[in-house]
């Protein structure tokens, strides 16, 4: 073999290994997951299922002892095992997006599907028949069709409809100006993927953590208030989101005096310094699984907390699930729902008609 076939074999093989390396390795974890967050403001379509669920909800008085209130007692069967979960597609060219919600509640006994289509201009919405408010049979299961451009107008104000570019360009510098103001080493870590509870399917390089515990909780509340808030306002006083979202700077500047009044700080450092008093975090994180090309496929968070009112000596303990999963990133979208049209359709005017408004 001659020296400059074997030449360019060992530079293809060195940059075919620099390739594998540089897809595989580990970054830092926060800036593992500022990248992750980056990339996912440029996906153009995906499938995701998301997931919510009320793990535990107790009222007890301090001594451990249930609520006799009725009203607590209430809330707790309604909310007992409650879950929201949604299903659905996303492309951004042409602008389509299909999604699916399933609302249970009283562990089970009452299920509510709502399937929903979103296109650049227009809301459906298909009508649930829903146990507590009986609907005319005329409407129900048909798409509630919500005009964008006339509900602004109802509103007295001009419709500007957020562009994909301009709305994953937002979503990223919110998320890196709330996750530059919190350090790595306190909040941030690897974990192995193996103890991470990955859902079948999720095929991720690295799984970063973010977490809060009761130690830090102060801490981490303050940072957000102080730091992060004021680092999030900045982003949307930008003229391009402002004119996006229909906000003024007067607006934003209103929220910032607010914020930085003697009054207001006052109070919220009085409320940091006794959180302790009202509230005990048992758990709270959030991982983030990210594949090799550097997108967040998968999402979860879990908080446990007990939450207390040391006027009455209530207690109550909430204990929550979250998560969300997207795959098929950047591929074809295969919509189920399709865009509804005809006899299918029933607008505001239509709906109000048949509710006798």
């Amino acid at each position: 073999m001659n020296k400059r076939l074997t030449g360019s074999l060992l530079a293809i093989l060195l940059v075919f290994t620099l390739a594998l390396v540089g897809c595989t390795k580990k970054e830092e974890p926060k800036t593992a997951v500022k990248a992750a967050v980056t990339n996912a403001a440029q996906m153009t379509s995906y499938a995701m299922t998301t997931q919510f669920k009320i793990t535990n909800l107790a009222f007890t008085s301090a001594d451990g002892a249930a609520s006799t209130d009725p009203t607590n007692a209430q809330i707790a069967n309604t909310l007992k095992n409650a879950q929201i979960s949604m299903t659905g597609a996303y492309q951004s060219n042409p602008m389509q997006t299909e999604m699916t919600m399933n609302v249970n509640l009283s562990d089970g006994a009452i299920n509510i599907k709502v399937p929903m289509v979103m296109t650049q201009d227009t809301l459906y919405v298909k009508i649930p028949q829903i146990p507590m408010l009986p609907l005319p049979e005329t409407i129900v299961g048909k798409f509630l069709k919500l005009d964008m451009k006339e509900l602004a107008e109802m509103e007295g104000q001009e419709y500007k409809p957020l562009s994909v570019q301009t709305s994953q360009k937002l979503s990223q510098e919110l998320s890196s100006a709330v996750l530059d103001k919190y350090d790595q080493a306190k909040y941030f870590k690897d974990v192995d993927k193996k103890d991470a509870a990955l859902p079948e399917g999720v095929d991720a390089k690295q799984v970063v953590q973010f977490a809060v515990t009761n130690e830090n909780a102060k801490e981490a509340v303050t940072i957000f208030v102080k730091q992060a808030l004021p680092a999030v306002l900045d982003v949307l006083s930008k003229e391009e989101y402002r004119s996006a979202l229909n906000i003024t700077q007067s607006d934003i500047d209103e929220v910032k005096k607010s914020l930085q009044s003697e009054d207001s700080q006052n109070e919220f450092t009085k409320s940091v310094n006794e959180l302790d008093k009202y509230m005990t975090l048992n758990q709270f994180h959030v991982n983030t699984a990210i594949n090799d090309d550097n997108f967040p496929v998968y999402q979860q968070m879990v908080m446990d907390a007990v939450f207390a009112n040391p006027d009455t000596k209530e207690n109550v303990k909430v204990a929550l699930e979250g998560s969300s999963q997207y795959s098929k990133i950047n591929e074809k979208q295969a919509f189920t729902l399709g865009i509804p049209t005809g006899a299918d359709v029933v607008t505001m005017d239509q709906l109000q008609k048949e509710m006798g408004y």
